[in-house]
């Protein structure tokens, strides 16, 4: 009876080593998946605080807290699920996925800098986002959430590329694990940021003259902060917009792009030994995946609103 209990015991610490390091085993490749994915995770918290530019302070964390729980929707609901079944019985899928999701990053940047060079105001632009009612909120959720959908499928994608070797289930896990961890840090830093202000108005409260000197300096940033977030989110767009048109059309099969952009990254990297070289290279990528997303969202603006409208004109005369 004793023996019996102690092999069952010992049964029990096997499994449970064993629980443990397939813990580890996730969690390690966890990390490395959301390593890998770091550079559209940079681009996805400078994208979002721009839906949240303009509104009063009691709505902005609301406001967050809604787009990311449509981003955890977004990445466990759909693209965890199709992801997980392209890779099982359908991987070659997957790039032409990733390109229909590029190009329309390069259209939502692109239509963006159209509106800003080429009178896309609009009379009710000129009324704050406060002001704007509740279906403008809705609207600029929305908005949001499908942008996050583009940018949490590369995040997504990228992270199942790194732990394609694993079996069904780790993969599975794993990205359940990049799915809550990434949506956490986006979100919770997109939140200081756009709250930083009020941080500022309350040190600026304070007796100690220092903190009312940092508030006060706070409170006079945020809004050019918030601009240059503004353009950055913009030019994140097209960068990785364009970024993954070229990787995921090397994937399916038309190298030539993917080829001649990473020709040119290590000519600039060659140009000076050292860090900066790797800056460099890693700043001319950079620039090339943003020029060719600004041109081919530009095409695609020019198919979705001028051909209709010139259309529109000539048939009215």
């Amino acid at each position: 009876m004793a023996g019996g209990l102690v092999a069952l015991l010992d049964d029990v610490a096997v499994l449970a080593k064993a629980a443990a390091a397939s813990i580890d085993d996730i969690g390690a490749a966890a990390g490395k998946a959301s390593i890998k994915a770091a550079g559209v995770v940079v681009d996805d918290t400078a994208v979002t605080p721009r839906y949240v530019h303009g509104f009063s302070p009691d709505r902005e964390l609301p406001i967050i807290r809604r787009i990311a729980i449509g981003s955890i929707r977004n990445k466990l609901l759909i693209i965890l699920p199709v992801a997980m079944l392209l890779s099982q019985f359908l991987p070659q899928a997957l790039p032409y996925l990733l390109i229909a999701g590029g190009l329309f990053l390069c259209f939502e940047g692109a239509e963006k800098v159209y509106e800003a060079l080429f009178g896309g105001h609009h009379a009710d632009e000129d009324v704050p986002a406060a002001a704007r009612g509740p279906e403008f909120e809705k609207t600029m959720v929305s908005g949001a959430i499908r942008t996050d959908l583009i940018l949490s499928a590369e995040i997504m994608v990228i992270s199942l590329s790194s732990v394609e070797s694993e079996p069904f289930v780790t993969r599975l896990l794993v990205l359940i694990v990049v799915a809550l961890l990434i949506t956490v840090l986006v979100y919770g830093v997109v939140a200081l940021i756009v709250k930083m202000d009020d941080v500022g108005l309350a040190l600026a409260q304070r007796t100690s003259a220092f903190s009312q000197r940092i508030g006060r300096g706070l409170v006079a940033a945020m809004p050019k902060v918030m601009t240059v977030l503004t353009v950055v989110g913009i030019a994140a767009m097209l960068w990785v917009g364009g970024h993954i048109l070229i990787v995921n059309v090397g994937e399916a099969g038309f190298h030539w792009p993917a080829d001649r952009l990473h020709d040119l990254e290590h000519w600039f990297g060659e140009l000076v030994h050292g860090g900066f070289g790797g800056v460099l290279s890693w700043t001319a990528g950079t620039v090339s995946s943003a020029i060719v997303g600004l041109v081919l969202g530009a095409i695609v603006v020019l198919i979705v609103h001028l051909i209709p409208k010139r259309t529109k004109n000539s048939a009215a005369h």
